[in-house]
């Protein structure tokens, strides 16, 4: 979470808590919210989900003394007059025109002017003493960026589970500066201007700024013979395969994160994530529902009046079921321990929906058996329904 998060979320309202309000008393109120927004006890429920994650993310906030104080802090500052807001959404500190997304520098990259970091540098400085005694870490290599990409399954190996090379065309490491991006040979110099800590502090009245070197982008290094192959930046795109693992149950349009198998950073900074996006191929017999699979299985008219022992396939194998008489069209089997067995040891059922076929054609002896079936047979109970149309005869 950001420090624009910290601002604009009020943390204490999705809990449901005051200000004031105890660790005991945020902690059991978190306990409370989370147990009833969990996906496990809202299946396929995308609101409820989302309520899940906005209590989590406050709670690893309010939950934690010095994020509670620090975010205490930074929201006194925005709220206490420090910032007037103006039509746009700034403030104007010192009666001077001021827009607080300046501070934030949009969704990515930050400010120019704080060098990229934004806000996060401001706060980072006013918490950590910045340029007045605070020490200033160096920022280091990039991280790589996330790669995305989407793997096709088939219906039995996304229940099962099923490992799969998985083959990228993607930047990787330099194999010939191996990620530094000097020359063979050479080795990458701190930089003459902030002497290694990829920083430059500034005052500007009451408070310091750091921002990422300009000389270095913030590396804290510097290349003077470039690597011939990658020409210092450490990655060349290459060709790699992956062997990804997709757990028992992985449903379609679920999202697997490898983490650190994305872009590799420049001149050896980590590397991103690698995101697989799942589809599943449809099934010829079998459907599901979240971890039970569905299947529907026809039986005769007499089958249903009578009762029958109906033998039905499972992923792996078959099982009876006994189907009573008297069953109606649309009456729904269970065989318990036949669906989506989990990796945490759950495991869902088979539901056999079954569908009374009512047929097209009979043969001479058949029609003059279910007419005398039919003398037989009490008429269905439709009173009811009889009473509504003789008001309007």
């Amino acid at each position: 979470m950001s420090s624009k998060d910290w601002i604009e979320k009020d943390y204490y309202a999705a809990l449901g808590v005051e200000k004031s309000a105890s660790s005991d008393e945020i902690k059991k109120s978190y306990r409370k919210l989370a147990r009833e927004s969990h996906p496990d006890h809202n299946p396929d429920d995308p609101k409820a989900e989302e309520r899940f994650k906005t209590v989590s993310e406050a709670y690893a906030v309010l939950g934690d003394e010095k994020k509670r104080r620090e975010y205490d802090e930074m929201r006194s500052l925005f709220g206490s007059g420090a910032f007037r807001r103006n039509a746009r959404g700034g403030g104007q500190p010192g009666g001077a025109p001021f827009d607080v997304s300046d501070l934030f520098g949009g969704a990515a990259g930050g400010d120019a002017r704080f060098g990229g970091g934004g806000l996060g540098d401001l706060f980072s400085s006013i918490f950590t003493g910045g340029g007045t005694g605070g020490a200033t870490r160096p920022r280091g290599p990039a991280r790589g960026r996330d790669v995305e990409a989407e793997v096709a399954l088939d219906f039995s190996d996304a229940v099962r589970g099923v490992t799969l090379p998985l083959t990228l065309r993607a930047p990787g490491v330099c194999d010939t500066c191996h990620g530094s991006g000097a020359k063979p040979g050479t080795q990458p110099v701190a930089c003459s201007v902030c002497h290694g800590a990829g920083v430059t502090t500034r005052n500007q009245g009451s408070f310091s700024f750091s921002e990422p070197c300009r000389n270095c982008q913030g590396v804290g290094t510097v290349v003077e013979e470039k690597c011939p192959e990658c020409h210092g930046s450490g990655g060349v795109t290459k060709t790699r395969t992956l062997n990804v693992r997709f757990p028992a149950g992985v449903a379609d349009g679920q999202r697997i994160r490898l983490a650190g198998r994305g872009e590799p950073g420049e001149r050896g900074g980590p590397a991103g994530d690698l995101f697989v996006h799942v589809k599943v191929r449809p099934d010829e017999l079998f459907g599901r529902t979240g971890d039970d699979l569905t299947l529907t299985v026809p039986i005769t008219f007499a089958e249903a009046v009578l009762g029958t022992d109906l033998r039905v396939p499972t992923l792996d194998g078959t099982v009876t079921l006994r189907v009573p008489p008297g069953t109606p069209s649309g009456r729904v089997l269970r065989a318990r321990g036949k669906g989506v067995v989990r990796k945490d040891g759950r495991v869902g059922d088979l539901l056999v929906t079954l569908d009374v076929v009512v047929p097209a054609k009979l043969s001479d002896e058949a029609r003059v058996a279910l007419e005398a079936f039919a003398e037989q047979t009490p008429p269905a109970a439709r009173e009811h329904l009889d009473a509504r149309v003789r008001r309007f005869s």
